[in-house]
């Protein structure tokens, strides 16, 4: 299996963004890829807070320290690309990782 970081968009509608996440962490293991998804992991109840500005840079920051071990960034845009998706998107691209776009509808 191929390690990968995924990016969705979280923020705004969370509900329909939470199941597209979903949906996306299933095509990624239909691709025989490891997805991490930190943004459905460090969001749950008790974990961090995506309102907190503070905790929100935590979150995403632990996310990207993933990327040292991924193989690609593989980037689910259907709903578009928000601005933590952006700054995936950039760190890939500066430590070298591949960056993939894909879309599911």
């Amino acid at each position: 299996m191929r390690l990968v970081i995924l990016e969705s968009p979280f923020a705004g509608d969370v509900a329909a963004n939470l199941a597209y996440a979903r949906v996306a962490l299933r095509d990624c293991f239909m691709r025989c890829e490891a997805p991490i998804a930190s943004h459905l992991l460090y969001t749950q109840p008790g974990v961090l807070n995506d309102l907190d500005p503070a905790e929100r840079a935590l979150g995403i920051e632990a996310g990207l320290l993933w990327g040292r071990f991924a193989q690609a960034t593989v980037v689910y845009q259907d709903r578009g690309i928000s601005f933590g998706m952006q700054q995936g998107i950039e760190r890939a691209y500066r430590e070298g990782r591949a960056v993939e776009f894909r879309r599911l509808l």
